[in-house]
């Protein structure tokens, strides 16, 4: 019964203190005039000094008293929080022993005291390991009666208990928080926390609670299909399976940094609230997301390391927008001391990749230096070099921006060569021009040459009008190079139906106008064969070409007729000289030249 008094009298010290609006600590003082009151107002010293010694005793059964209630729940196996009273009863008992604690650091000096300091420490050690582990009941109960099937919500609903608790399920609906933990498990977690935080155990509340809400992260990525692989892995898979996991990549990333750790911050402030600082909330949220950014970044980040094979590109693009797209979600999420170094590490990923773009440019390069002329291209028609180079670039342009960034602006080390996405594809299409001037060396028959020249130049103009593409090369480029188009044109006439027309502009006599008949419908038939088996895709440029050939030969021709039919020589004969083809008969044949494919 003295023990009860005494501690029910040192609790109406700090009480007492409260009142007299005094720090709680200042209770030791009280006790000691609590403990003496009632002596007579001729006080002695030896009264004093008994006040002091009885002071010091009530101290260690107060201390005394704590430890065996405290103790009970130490030693119990059960957990504390299965049961709400018995969890409210703990608290209160830490609170007072804390606040014992701190009363006797107020009154450090005394030998008895420090006594009671060490034995305070000590018992509070064992509070925190003990609270450790019921933080950690706590946060498994919940996750060990997690149903698979339940959806998450933005809703909170009060009436759910720790058996029905939620994760989260892949959706497209960004606009959504999860709530992971109800409220009643986050004001239990919260409670627990305070006292761990004030018993100098926030390091070891944070590294429970960020393990075990890891594992809820981890649980959750894994819904997204994401194979987690490795550096190694990602070097030695197939391009094809890499690209569908840049687009998992991609979905996942939006989801973890729009829906995921938003959610985890809002949850680690209402576990962590009530602080005095915000180290621990900040620690707690960076352990929980940093196993998953850095699986995320070391993904991205292996691809930017791989092979720089032009067809890469499109996907190492879209890593490259989706990184970018990032970073500002990583700079509001990430704004504290211990989340820095993931954002700095994104920000040096999208540079790397920004330089695999770079390399994959060089390696295209190389592409078209490295297809060499072997054989003719039948027909004269667009050679695959030329569709795969425009089709590239017309693709590539998609990414307009973001290429202008990385070529224009971004991630060029000291020494390293500058080109403007401009003046790089402009160049990449010089390298094709000159390419294909050497496979038209291939053919033996130089209007051919001009043909296979027009074919492609025709297609490369086309890819390059009214899109992105002509706009990065610009009107000067667009206007040259459908000057170089009709100059093809134009030496395709001369060096094949100019030719054939030299036999009708003749003013010989009339055996030699004969002669040459027969020579130019030799000649006619034989470039007719032949141009009927060339191959002309673009339908406007196989009008284009049959109209000027007959510009050129139905005139000629029709002239030719009139000069040989009006020719004296053929004065008192009987009949017309043989006419093989009427001007007619000409363009019919004219409108068989060229093939589609």
């Amino acid at each position: 019964m003295a023990e009860a008094g005494d501690e029910n009298l040192y609790a109406a010290a700090r009480d007492i203190a409260r009142a007299l609006g005094k720090d709680p600590s200042a209770a030791g003082d009280i006790l000691q005039i609590l403990s003496g009151y009632g002596a007579t107002g001729n006080t002695s010293s030896n009264t004093r000094a008994s006040t002091a010694s009885r002071g010091d005793a009530n101290l260690n059964r107060s201390l005394n008293s704590l430890e065996r209630q405290i103790s009970s729940y130490i030693v119990e196996d059960r957990p504390i929080w299965s049961d709400p009273v018995d969890s409210r009863s703990f608290l209160d008992a830490v609170d007072d022993l804390l606040a014992m604690a701190g009363d006797l650091r107020s009154m450090a000096g005394d030998k008895s005291v420090a006594v009671c300091i060490s034995r305070a420490d000590e018992l509070i050690q064992q509070v925190m390991f003990r609270l450790q582990e019921e933080f950690a009941y706590v946060m498994d109960r919940a996750s060990d009666t997690f149903d698979s099937d339940d959806e998450f919500s933005g809703e909170e609903d009060n009436d759910i208990g720790y058996d029905q608790v939620i994760i989260a399920r892949p959706v497209t609906d960004y606009k959504i928080v999860i709530e992971p933990l109800q409220s009643s498990v986050i004001g239990d977690l919260n409670a627990i926390a305070v006292r761990m935080v004030a018993g100098g155990f926030g390091k070891e509340c944070s590294r429970v609670y960020s393990s075990r809400r890891r594992e809820f992260l981890e649980e959750s990525l894994s819904r997204l299909h994401l194979r987690g692989l490795s550096m190694e892995e990602v070097q030695d898979s197939p391009w094809q399976d890499l690209e569908d996991e840049i687009d998992r990549w991609i979905k996942a990333v939006t989801m973890v940094f729009r829906v995921f750790f938003p959610s985890e911050r809002l949850l680690c402030d209402r576990v962590f609230s009530d602080l005095p600082v915000s180290s621990v909330t900040d620690l707690s949220f960076m352990e929980v997301c940093r196993g998953t950014t850095t699986q995320l970044l070391n993904f991205a980040d292996a691809i930017a390391l791989g092979s720089r094979l032009p067809e890469r590109l499109f996907k190492v693009m879209d890593l490259y927008e989706a990184v970018e797209d990032l970073i500002p979600k990583m700079e509001t999420l990430f704004s504290n001391k211990y989340c820095s170094p993931l954002k700095h590490e994104a920000v040096a990923i999208q540079k790397r990749l920004g330089e695999a773009v770079r390399g994959i440019f060089m390696e295209l390069e190389n592409l078209i230096r490295r297809d060499p002329p072997k054989t003719a291209f039948p027909g004269g028609g667009i050679h695959p070099i030329t569709r795969y180079v425009m089709n590239y670039l017309r693709a590539a342009c998609k990414s307009r921006q973001s290429l202008e960034q990385i070529l224009d602006h971004t991630g060029n080390d000291a020494g390293s060569e500058t080109r403007p996405l401009s003046v790089q594809l402009i160049w990449v299409l010089e390298l094709l021009e000159s390419n294909l001037e050497g496979k038209k060396r291939t053919y033996r028959d130089p209007p051919l040459c001009f043909l296979f020249m027009m074919n492609n130049g025709k297609y490369i103009l086309d890819k390059a009008t009214d899109n992105e593409l002509g706009s990065v090369l610009g009107e000067d480029w667009i206007v040259k190079h459908a000057a170089k188009l009709r100059q093809y044109h134009s030496n395709f006439l001369r060096s094949s139906w100019n030719q054939v027309v030299g036999l009708l502009r003749t003013e010989s006599p009339y055996p030699k106008l004969i002669e040459n008949l027969k020579l130019f419908k030799a000649r006619f038939d034989e470039v007719c064969l032949m141009q009927s088996q060339w191959v002309v895709s673009d339908e406007q440029l196989r009008e284009e070409l049959r109209s000027s050939v007959a510009g050129i030969v139905s005139p000629a021709y029709s002239s030719f007729v009139g000069r040989l039919k009006a020719s004296p020589e053929i004065n008192g004969r009987r009949g017309e000289p043989f006419i093989p083809y009427t001007v007619e008969d000409l363009e019919l044949r004219i409108k068989g030249l060229f093939k589609e494919r």
